[in-house]
């Protein structure tokens, strides 16, 4: 896997799948929902359960074997989701750093919400967590982490 090639498919990936607002499928399993990109012998799946409180697993496989994940958590950590929530959330993560593509830029504000990204380490092996302030209150809060599958 060329760390270059494959960086630029999954940034391509992210902003097609559930930052571009995209509907999600049914996936196979009960309640889940599925978020799949493909290009030539590259694929990626985002699939996730929950709604305010939800988990998920993206996956890249390339010629049919399995290269790459990412599990997360996340959660609503205000007890009302402020308006213009979701699509901030799909705006910020279309602005995934070809860097570091694990979620979103670092820090990306738009009006009254502010949404931040910190990680360490590299696709190989990362961990991370992101978080959205709606007037400097956080109100939402996600953990990731994931690497290369051999």
């Amino acid at each position: 896997m060329e760390p270059n090639e494959f960086a630029a498919f999954l940034v391509r990936a992210k902003r097609a799948a559930y930052a571009s607002g995209a509907e999600p499928a049914a996936g196979p399993r009960p309640a889940s929902r599925d978020l799949p990109y493909q290009e030539g012998d590259w694929y990626y799946l985002d699939s996730y359960l929950g709604g305010k409180n939800f988990i998920g697993e993206e996956a890249v496989w390339q010629a049919g074997a399995p290269v790459w994940g990412m599990n997360y958590y996340g959660w609503m950590a205000a007890a009302e989701i402020p308006p213009g929530f979701s699509p901030f959330l799909k705006e910020a993560l279309m602005h995934v750093p070809a860097e570091a593509p694990f979620r979103g830029p670092a820090v990306y504000r738009s009006g009254r919400l502010a949404y931040f990204c910190r990680w360490e380490g590299e696709l190989r092996g990362f961990h991370g967590s992101e978080w959205i302030e709606f007037d400097g209150q956080r109100v939402y809060e996600l953990r990731f982490h994931g690497g290369e599958i051999r």
